[in-house]
């Protein structure tokens, strides 16, 4: 993080970079100069921490969906969450976030968004009060449908501008992050990352199937309810703030598993410090690669995803 936070279109020495967060966070030590001040500590310093936050709610968020509904390829856009708090936000920057939304603002319509289509998902997945996970995944693939349907024709009225600002938002970034925005997405992320952690004996006899966990005395129906419920909000929150990243939630918990295992008492905390490292470093590429130019995160994110998804599908021969 502080590389991170040294490299850009003015770079500043490592050794700045330290002094001037130390100085900012202890209170000791000097600042340096104001102009690298004001780069390190209000412009980059803020981008960095909230790209680490969003990287590991996202990446926890997977984590728990791929157990819950049975499905190694799960994650918050194939369950529809991610267009659920798309289309929350694009209605609210094209709309101008009126009277028709009770002047709520984006972060706030995209949170609602998310945790939308995760009711709708929980609800849809249910047969006689049973969720199953095949139910899960194909409601939450056709909830994100009719999202990104919605969102498509709020698009067809937007201008120019808003259609912009529309784009940009849908594939994700943390420019202009102020500090204001991370105590709450710290919160959650944190917290949440830690709740569903200490879940992490029932998650693992999820894994051996609906008839073991019952048989071992977990309530499974109402276990999937409680994790699908943090796992909305977790995601809502983060792609309140940062737009909507994809393959981040699926590339990132296989990695672990890989190397760990699948025991979500090591899993879930290890696969947030290592979301949070992919995320920072992604979006250092994101404004370095072409600059003065800034990419969102979505486009790297799919380019290094999309091959890692085709490898999945080759090696995990249960899907076959």
């Amino acid at each position: 993080m502080i590389v991170a936070i040294s490299i850009g279109a003015v770079t500043v020495p490592l050794g700045d970079v330290w002094g001037i967060v130390w100085h900012h966070v202890s209170g000791q030590g000097a600042s340096g100069d104001l102009a690298t001040d004001q780069i390190v500590w209000n412009f980059r310093t803020p981008r960095v921490v909230l790209a680490a936050l969003v990287g590991a709610g996202l990446a926890v968020s997977g984590a728990v969906l791929q157990t819950v509904v049975s499905n190694p390829l799960a994650d918050p856009v194939v369950l529809g969450f991610s267009y659920g708090a798309t289309l929350g936000a694009v209605l609210v920057i094209t709309l101008g976030g009126g009277v028709a939304l009770a002047g709520l603002g984006v972060s706030a319509a995209a949170f609602l968004g998310a945790v939308a289509a995760g009711a709708l998902v929980f609800a849809l997945g249910q047969r006689r009060g049973r969720m199953a996970p095949t139910r899960l995944v194909l409601a939450g693939v056709a909830v994100g449908y009719v999202f990104l349907s919605a969102t498509s024709y709020v698009q067809l009225q937007a201008t120019p501008t808003e259609l912009r600002t529309v784009m940009f938002w849908m594939l994700g970034s943390v420019a202009g992050a102020q500090w204001d925005q991370l105590p709450t997405v710290a919160v959650v992320v944190l917290a949440g990352t830690a709740l569903l952690t200490l879940f992490g004996r029932r998650l693992n006899v999820l894994l051996a199937g609906d008839e073991s966990a019952t048989a071992l005395g977990v309530d499974v129906n109402r276990l999937r309810a409680v994790l699908l419920v943090l796992s909305a909000l977790l995601t809502g929150t983060v792609i309140a703030v940062a737009g909507s990243i994809g393959f981040v939630g699926l590339m990132i918990p296989h990695l672990v598993r890989l190397v760990l295992g699948a025991d979500h008492r090591r899993l879930l905390p290890l696969t947030a410090l290592l979301g949070a490292l992919y995320l920072v470093l992604v979006d250092l590429l994101s404004r370095t690669l072409d600059r003065p130019n800034e990419l969102p995160l979505g486009i790297l994110t799919a380019l290094l995803g999309a091959p890692f998804f085709l490898w999945l599908l080759r090696r995990n021969k249960g899907l076959d």
